[in-house]
């Protein structure tokens, strides 16, 4: 059964109502009458008409002040003015406020029906371009989320692990720690617990506590009062309160002050603050991420974290293991960072030279994930070619790369080591593991092209065979 456009009319005569109910009908509308303006109002609120014939004389008040009253409360109704009181200053007056058309009294069906129909028209073009204009910001804030972290691809098993974790303890209400070295990507991991949690149309607030002075952190996490203290000039509501309903992430929580963190630890117990200058108590309601770049039992012993406030922290620790651990992530993120980077500068989207690979895969990166990122943006805007080579590596990363830890590019085999190098078990599978991922990555810089990933690696193609078969890469 097809739908039936609505159409009010508000007109205290019957006759009328009659007559403009048989018109629409027999255009396939639906009339729904109301005949003074607070039944007007009453029918707007219960059946949502698509467009609104008015009249301005009505019983119980001015029309043109009820047509202010639906313009405010209902801007995307088309209303038409349908009025015998056709003077100059109404059909004016109506314009402005907001009218779709005025038309006087006796009308001509065809005309009425003829602005009727481009009411309709023009309100549903009205309508899809708002919800284009929304799903274009909805597109936008989803791409800056993007440009701004990483996303979560992954080879290592580790990273795969805590990943799967995450999404097992993300919908739960839990604290969460992350701990890892500075740059691995710690802000990655609250982001998805966020994302993935009951909270994710909430907000997502940002702390970091070794950002601030002592004596400034305490009022970006509480909130103060004007006049709270010199330089309070006027109210702040606080870290606190901007995350209520959502997730509150806390980076370098072993920096908050110790006597900062005995108030904080109080928060937790007893859900609720007061605003630095405030005699009122806050509800805090939010779910806590933090993070570190300390071993909390190193920093415990250390003085700078509370025990007590660890034991609160605790209910799930992540340990993110350093990209030097984890070599066979660098093909992923390096070629997302190409992409990003790419597009970022307008440029056709760049390859990585296999010999710019391996230095990347021997260096030991300790400034880890961030660091490569920052090596790839350099690399993206100094090249001018079509591949990335060593020359737009940075030097420092070029000369610690030391070629002992790696095959040669020539031929990827494995380094068979004089007896005083003194080689373990341990550092021999780590040269498997970067021979298998300079094979992958020839392979996806070329598209699974075994013969262009040959020649690219500068191999014969047997011995490329031979290497796949070898890590169980297929042939």
């Amino acid at each position: 059964m097809s739908h039936k456009p609505l159409i009010g009319i508000i007109d205290d005569e019957r006759n009328i109502q009659a007559t403009l109910a048989a018109i629409l009908d027999r255009r396939g509308y639906t009339a729904v009458p109301a005949f003074n303006g607070r039944q007007g109002l009453s029918m707007i609120a219960e059946h949502n008409p698509e467009v609104l014939l008015l009249d301005l004389g009505l019983p119980d008040g001015e029309g043109l002040d009820l047509l202010r009253e639906i313009r405010r409360d209902h801007p995307d109704l088309p209303v038409i003015v349908v009025t015998a009181h056709d003077s100059l200053n109404n059909a004016i007056d109506s314009i402005k406020i907001g009218a779709f058309h005025f038309i006087s009294k006796p009308y001509v069906p065809e005309e009425l029906l003829s602005l009727v129909a481009k009411a309709i028209e023009q309100r549903g073009l009205r309508q899809e371009t708002i919800q284009l204009r929304e799903e274009t910001v909805r597109l936008k804030k989803r791409v800056q989320r993007a440009e701004s972290q990483l996303e979560p691809v992954f080879k290592n098993a580790k990273m795969k692990e805590l990943f799967e974790l995450i999404e097992q303890i993300a919908p739960s209400e839990a604290n969460v720690l992350i701990v890892g070295d500075s740059g691995v990507g710690k802000e990655v991991f609250a982001n998805r617990i966020h994302e993935l949690s009951a909270r994710s149309h909430g907000p997502l607030i940002k702390l970091n506590c070794a950002a601030f002075p002592q004596n400034m952190i305490e009022g970006e996490l509480f909130g103060y009062k004007k006049g709270a203290f010199t330089g309070a000039s006027q109210d702040f509501p606080g870290m606190l309160s901007a995350a209520a309903e959502g997730t509150l992430f806390l980076d370098e929580i072993a920096e908050m002050p110790i006597d900062l963190q005995t108030r904080f630890l109080r928060v937790l117990q007893e859900r609720e603050f007061r605003p630095l200058g405030s005699t009122q108590l806050m509800k805090a309601d939010f779910r806590l991420v933090a993070a570190s770049n300390r071993r909390p039992d190193e920093a415990i012993r250390s003085g700078r974290l509370r025990e007590d406030l660890f034991y609160r922290l605790n209910t799930f620790t992540l340990s993110i293991p350093p990209l030097r651990e984890r070599t066979e992530d660098i093909l992923e993120l390096a070629q997302l960072f190409l992409q990003r980077f790419c597009t970022r500068m307008n440029k056709p989207l760049l390859t990585i030279q296999s010999e710019a690979f391996e230095v990347l895969l021997r260096y030991h990166w300790p400034g880890n994930v961030r660091q490569l990122q920052n090596v790839i943006e350099r690399a993206v805007v100094l090249t001018q070619g079509s591949m990335i080579t060593p020359r737009n590596l940075p030097q420092e990363i070029v000369h610690n790369s030391p070629p002992a830890e790696f095959p040669s590019h020539s031929e990827l085999s494995p380094v068979t080591p004089r007896p005083h190098q003194g080689i373990t078990e341990s550092q021999s599978f780590n040269l498997a593991e970067r021979e298998k991922a300079a094979l992958m990555a020839a392979l996806e810089q070329c598209n699974g092209n075994k013969k262009k990933a040959a020649e690219l690696l500068g191999i014969h193609r047997p011995t490329l065979y031979t290497k796949l078969k070898k890590f169980g890469l297929g042939v």
